[in-house]
């Protein structure tokens, strides 16, 4: 999948990461990761129900 980024947000609009962290994925240690995926499922509340399909 190619992330596409909501200009509103600043989430991607399928994995609810920011630019910055989709960038920065492989740098990141386990532990980030793992911090940034138990987030994801509260972020989609961020993005308009609208450009969610």
């Amino acid at each position: 999948m190619v992330c596409a980024i909501d200009g509103e947000s600043g989430l991607c609009l399928g994995c609810f990461r920011t630019l910055k962290e989709i960038a920065g994925w492989r740098a990141l240690g386990e532990e980030e990761r793992t911090r940034i995926m138990a987030e994801l499922p509260s972020r989609r509340g961020r993005i308009d129900p609208a450009k969610l399909g």
